[in-house]
């Protein structure tokens, strides 16, 4: 059997298990890695249950008794490297289980490793990315300067009311429509010719591609309840987005 205290590894797992769901994991990848450190340490009669906004984990101690941890999570964002560092992690405590105080420092150092780029450098290439679709769409040469232009400033836009708001979903609606807004004025000044692509094409920054996959393979591993769950909120950002847009479109 371990040697550890069991309270600290479940802290342990619940750690591993929140920088997994704050950096994008899927929950059924969360709850096979949180089972796996958990057995890593001989925990026996493990239960691992997570939706998108929490966590609960219940083992069996020495002394036959049943330990319970919950997390509740808030903050959620999109960074697979840090997810596929907890996943190396829990391959090295399956090979040799390490103290937890030790395993607590290496999720530490996971959790403060710094982006592979800046903020400006993830701005401009969202950019880049938003005025390249308007050509997969259909659209024309014309209308990658402005998708580019509306496509990244509506996505820095968007951070910055949900930094300042964190309500997403209106953070969404309010990027959208600026994002509308622009793709209208630079049309209306020559910069573009079809202001359909241009829309369409700059709100694929805001588009919740990685939601919509998550969910479906949740639904497709079992986990109904997660998979609902963030298919109602990519389902939100989509409603967020047609607003913003309608309300853009109907005036012009």
């Amino acid at each position: 059997m371990h040697k550890y205290p069991v309270p600290d590894i479940l802290d342990v797992c619940i750690e591993a298990g929140q920088v997994m769901l704050e950096n994008g994991a899927e929950t059924y990848r969360v709850e096979d890695t949180v089972y796996r450190i958990a057995k890593s340490y001989n925990l026996i009669y493990i239960n691992v249950f997570v939706v998108p906004t929490a966590l609960i984990l219940t083992v069996q101690g020495e002394d036959g008794l049943d330990h319970t941890e919950l997390l509740r999570m808030t903050d959620r964002q999109t960074n697979l490297e840090k997810v596929s560092m907890v996943n190396d992690l829990s391959r090295l405590l399956a090979q040799r289980a390490l103290p937890p105080a030790k395993v607590k420092q290496k999720l530490a150092n996971i959790r403060n490793t710094p982006r592979n780029f800046s903020e400006w450098q993830s701005n401009f290439a969202i950019a880049l990315a938003c005025g390249g679709f308007p050509l997969l769409f259909g659209g024309g040469y014309y209308d990658m300067l402005p998708a580019f232009i509306a496509g990244g400033l509506g996505h820095i836009l968007y951070q910055k009311v949900n930094n300042l708001t964190n309500v997403s979903f209106f953070a969404e609606m309010v990027a959208s429509f600026f994002i509308g807004l622009i793709a209208v004025l630079l049309t209306g000044l020559g910069l573009g010719e079809d202001v359909n692509m241009i829309i369409i094409g700059s709100v694929m920054s805001l588009v919740p591609g990685m939601a919509i996959t998550n969910s479906l393979r949740d639904l497709m591993a079992g986990h109904l309840l997660s998979g609902v769950a963030v298919l109602a909120k990519a389902l939100l950002t989509a409603g967020a987005i047609g607003i913003g847009i309608a309300i853009v479109l109907t005036f012009i």
